[in-house]
């Protein structure tokens, strides 16, 4: 007999990097998730295996009940380290989940490429607070760090408003009749978050206060733009907005400056994927300069 878990992937529309220091972040549950099905087994031990969309085995281990209880001492992440670590993060906040078993198979399953940076991590984690019956925040906290507000995407089926101060979630309605007009483009490459996030500390500034309350007002009016000209408007005016924070250029400057319409960078810049916001049908276009994940906004958004 097995138990199954699931958790919904993630995009971050608008608060990216300020939401570290309080600011609103508009974030999109996607189509697109991970799944952890556990089984019942023997040997004190986890037998792990971690599988991509398509099938293909990319992770395979076995962890031991001693290596989750102590934690491993590895001073390079990998992936069976980075593991262990959220596990044993996990038995820290409820050890019954190692201490009342005789072992367990367990397998993942994503329905995206990982490398598309639509919340392989922070599936995981939710799937395994929900599996060892703890609080998600909690375990993302204590294991790899962050916002947390993949996990508000991990656990809700509707568009979400969060704050970092005790890990707010606010349901909000994004149903909007211009969503035809929305895109998704993956830029080829995955992008460290906790290098981005990094960069940002050494770039935010004393004007920390004014440029949060900047950052809610634009993902306010992202928010509640009841036509396509105003929400390119609001999505221009958050991208120019952290251009200056980060001291960096947009990419549409750096990649696109010839594209007729909105690019917005989603979550940490420079990778992952873009928002497009363009009246006209932007395949040709991105196809055209090696760009052939292009996804709309009904294939990709819950």
């Amino acid at each position: 007999m097995s138990t199954t878990f699931y958790s919904n992937g993630k995009l971050f529309i608008a608060g990216e990097y300020l939401v570290l220091d309080g600011a609103d972040a508009f974030a999109l549950p996607t189509k697109f998730g991970q799944d952890l099905v556990i089984e019942d087994s023997e040997d004190k031990q986890i037998e792990w295996k971690s599988y991509d969309y398509d099938k293909h085995l990319w992770f395979e281990e076995t962890i031991s009940f001693d290596e989750v209880i102590k934690g491993l001492d590895s001073q390079i992440d990998t992936v069976k380290s980075t593991l262990v670590n959220i596990l044993h993060e996990a038995y820290i906040l409820n050890p019954k989940f190692i201490d009342n078993a005789t072992g367990y198979k367990v397998s993942t399953h994503l329905s995206f490429p990982k490398n598309w940076g639509l919340g392989t991590s922070s599936t995981l984690i939710n799937n395994i607070a929900q599996w060892t019956e703890i609080n998600a925040f909690t375990l993302l906290n204590n294991s790899f760090g962050g916002s947390g507000y993949d996990i508000a995407c991990a656990q809700n089926d509707t568009p979400v408003l969060y704050r970092i101060k005790d890990n707010f979630v606010q349901q909000v309605e994004f149903n909007p009749d211009f969503k035809e007009h929305i895109y998704f483009v993956y830029l080829n490459k995955k992008q460290n978050s906790k290098s981005a996030i990094f960069s940002y500390n050494n770039h935010k500034n004393n004007h920390l206060a004014d440029r949060v309350a900047e950052n809610n007002k634009i993902t306010n009016a992202i928010l509640h733009a009841q036509t396509l000209k105003d929400f390119a408007s609001a999505v221009q005016k958050h991208e120019i907005h952290l251009s200056k924070i980060l001291e960096m250029q947009t990419i549409k400057e750096a990649i696109f400056p010839d594209f007729n319409g909105v690019i917005k960078s989603l979550g940490a810049w420079g990778g992952d994927f873009v928002m497009v916001v363009s009246k006209e049908n932007p395949k040709d276009y991105f196809f055209n300069k090696g760009y052939e994940t292009i996804l709309t906004y009904e294939e990709m958004i819950l």
